[in-house]
């Protein structure tokens, strides 16, 4: 007879790897939902640069290496080509406005002025012709003019004798005709040289102002060509130093090519190359400073030049008070340009991590400053020593400024010591 058995209740053996299962299924799923899956990375905490965020007053300015330079600098150039003949003096040397430079020599110039005075002479001797005619020509007419009074005044004496004696009937009325009409041929004949000297006189007139004019301006043409002869000479424009001769004796120097400089050392400027992310805010007049020898001096922005080149920009500072006793072309002096007036603000200490993340985000360490996370925040302003945090940092908390090159991509770090 079969036995009925007794189902034993609970858990059995062979339900245990079902429960395992189960449970790392759930722990899994709750570490995917619950767990923190930032990247870690482990860093040896002595080789951090660690600052702190703290409010403080924040000095508004960029500091900037200048380079002394005369206050104006005038170039050198020839207007006028030719070979190098002569350098009269040597760079470095002090120079007064006219005193010459460089001499230069160009034949082709000779040749023109040898020709030009050649063709002045022509004109002139040409001129002294024509007036000479035009003389002899105004001699004749005017003789001709007399010759022609006298044969009028004779047919008048002869037509008023005639009419006076044919009135009388003691001549033929032929002769008494003839007398009238040789006396009209020559009042009309009078009447037409008259008109044909005056003609005459209005054209000599004109021709000769005519030849003036060319000969005046032929004069003004060999006169342009001497003064260009006088151009050979490279004069200085100014009172100063001849800073820069860069030619050669033999050389072929064009018109208008640099030959040279002359520095006005009547005062000095400061020039500097500043960064592009300045440029908006560098303007005319802004103040700054810089020490020399334990004196502090001050200067003022006098130019900024728009042109950005290799990422920096130019700017020309002045002097607005005493200037360094031994001030010299070449000097480098350290600037401190003020872009706004001092304010309170968050700062954190300059670091190479600004190159790593363009400001945009930080490691912060935790409170026991055993572990950084990283965190977005925005910077504003920027000095030699600060930075100025608008966004995502609290007075009081500590920062990672070292550079993020070998942990730029981890979301933690965890600080060994």
């Amino acid at each position: 007879m079969d036995i009925l058995l007794e189902k034993k209740k609970g858990i059995r053996k062979k339900h245990l790897p079902y429960i395992a299962g189960g449970a790392a299924v759930v722990l899994l799923l709750s570490w995917i939902v619950f767990g923190n899956h930032a990247a870690t990375l482990r860093v040896d905490a002595r080789s951090l640069s660690i600052g702190d965020v703290k409010r403080d007053q924040f000095n508004d300015f960029v500091r900037v290496d200048g380079q002394v330079q005369p206050i104006t600098i005038v170039q050198l150039s020839p207007e006028e080509g030719g070979i190098v003949q002569e350098l009269v003096v040597e760079e470095g040397a002090r120079v007064h406005r006219g005193d010459v430079i460089v001499r230069l020599s160009n034949a082709n110039l000779e040749l023109q002025i040898l020709n030009a005075e050649a063709e002045l002479a022509e004109k002139q001797n040409l001129l002294r012709n024509t007036q000479v005619t035009m003389e002899q020509d105004r001699l004749r007419n005017k003789t001709e003019e007399l010759q022609l009074d006298l044969a009028t005044t004779r047919s008048l004496r002869n037509y008023r004798q005639q009419e006076k004696l044919y009135n009388e009937k003691l001549t033929a009325r032929e002769d008494y005709v003839q007398a009238k009409e040789d006396y009209e041929l020559a009042r009309r004949k009078h009447t037409l040289i008259n008109e044909r000297l005056r003609q005459d006189s209005l054209y000599r007139s004109i021709q000769m102002d005519q030849m003036e004019d060319n000969l005046m301006n032929m004069r003004r043409n060999v006169l342009l060509i001497r003064e260009r002869k006088n151009k050979l000479e490279v004069r200085s424009q100014i009172d100063g130093e001849l800073g820069l001769l860069d030619v050669v004796l033999g050389q072929n120097v064009q018109p208008g090519q640099k030959i040279g400089q002359i520095n006005d050392l009547s005062d000095y400027k400061v020039q500097a190359l500043i960064d592009e992310h300045y440029i908006d805010r560098v303007r005319a007049g802004l103040p700054a400073t810089f020490d020399r020898q334990g004196t502090h001096f001050a200067l003022t922005v006098r130019k900024v030049y728009p042109e950005v080149r290799d990422g920096k920009f130019r700017t020309d500072f002045v002097f607005t008070g005493e200037r360094p006793d031994n001030i010299r072309s070449g000097q480098t002096y350290y600037i401190n340009l003020e872009l706004g007036q001092p304010t309170e603000a968050v700062v954190i200490p300059k670091g190479t991590f600004f190159q790593n993340t363009g400001g945009n985000w930080i490691f912060v360490l935790d409170r026991d400053g055993k572990k950084a996370y990283r965190r977005r925040i925005k910077i504003g302003r920027q000095n030699p020593q600060y930075y100025e945090v608008t966004e995502g940092l609290e007075p009081g908390e500590k920062v990672i400024v070292s550079g993020y090159e070998s942990y730029k991509d981890s979301e933690v770090l965890i600080l060994e010591k």
